[in-house]
């Protein structure tokens, strides 16, 4: 399973790599380091993903069509998306527990891009500080994941061309929740530009490779 920052040593080893879809990676990558860590209620996982048109490719449907999302903003596939299953099984893989989660996506106007929030409830005692190390230490040496300052959160505009995943967060202590936001170009990072990271990793080569140009003027 081609998820780079998580499965790096077994990409290398590979010879066959499933490439991630975009919506699993913008879920997975800022959810695995905090899962891994027992910080929060896995049973308690609400996902809120909203995605640009190009995400659901390159065949025309009417859901697709300019006149359909041009100033328009949906919820689609309600609880029944095809990847559900596909992020519930990694989850559940990497805490070892049995992880289901609610996955509400969206469709906006806009070409692409994608911005997913996670809702979580903290397990008791759990403060800013644990979230911050967690993630800041899990990232450590990954040179495509951001996390973001205290106060800041990621924007589709700051990842747009790039193969960058953002990661930002707070903490909503009256309700003892976890707020993660990311934000990743779902046609670099949720598509071609992961596969080249798994490939270069593949071949020993720096997994940055042909993936740190200047993204095109947005």
């Amino acid at each position: 399973y081609g998820l780079s920052e998580i499965y790096h040593e077994k990409i290398k080893e590979s010879d066959l790599i499933g490439n991630p879809g975009c919506y699993p990676t913008s879920v997975l990558l800022p959810l695995i380091p905090i899962l891994k860590s027992n910080l929060i209620n896995f049973n308690t996982i609400i996902v809120d993903s909203k995605s640009g048109v190009s995400g659901a490719g390159r065949s025309p449907s009417l859901i697709t069509h300019f006149c359909e999302t041009n100033e328009s903003f949906k919820a689609y596939k309600v609880a029944t998306h095809r990847h559900n299953p596909e992020m519930e099984e990694i989850l559940s893989f990497e805490s070892e527990q049995d992880v289901r989660i609610t996955f509400v996506p969206h469709l906006v106007p806009m070409t692409r891009g994608m911005l997913t929030t996670i809702y979580a409830d903290l397990l008791k005692g759990i403060g800013y500080e644990d979230i911050k190390n967690c993630l800041n230490s899990f990232y450590t040496d990954k040179p495509f994941i951001r996390i973001c300052p205290k106060g800041k959160f990621p924007d589709t505009l700051h990842v747009r061309g790039t193969n960058y995943c953002d990661i930002g967060f707070t903490l909503d202590l009256p309700n003892q929740r976890l707020i993660l936001v990311s934000a990743i170009d779902n046609l670099v990072k949720g598509a071609a530009g992961q596969a080249v990271q798994n490939m270069n990793i593949m071949f020993g080569l720096d997994e940055t490779k042909g993936l740190m140009n200047v993204p095109f003027p947005v």
